[in-house]
């Protein structure tokens, strides 16, 4: 049986943040799973339909090693939900804002 490790709350970095969010891909899949306010499989979380699933597979690999998702399985699928209390209480405002600029900057 598959066995996630996810960071505890005192091992998730600023810079561990900021470079999974890096990445355009990684950053559309954390803005749906904000959106959700739930639980997504890897697949409805994806940003586009056609990526294939060893990509899917390691953007949540490096959201889960940032501290970003808690990722569970459910069957055969991969179950994610963002940890937001944990990143609020470590960095409060820094996914908000992150979040907030990003869409400033689809806008503008």
């Amino acid at each position: 049986m598959v066995q996630f490790v996810h960071p505890s709350r005192d091992d998730i970095t600023l810079e561990g943040i900021l470079e999974a969010l890096s990445d355009p891909m990684r950053l559309r899949i954390v803005r749906a799973l904000v959106a959700q306010q739930g639980c997504m499989s890897c697949t409805e979380a994806a940003p586009c339909p056609d990526m294939a699933k060893s990509t899917l597979s390691n953007h949540f690999r490096i959201l889960r090693q940032a501290g970003l998702v808690m990722t569970s399985k459910k069957g055969v699928e991969h179950r994610n939900v963002i940890r937001l209390d944990d990143i609020e209480a470590r960095f409060p405002g820094l996914l908000k804002m992150i979040l907030g600029f990003y869409d400033a900057e689809k806008a503008g």
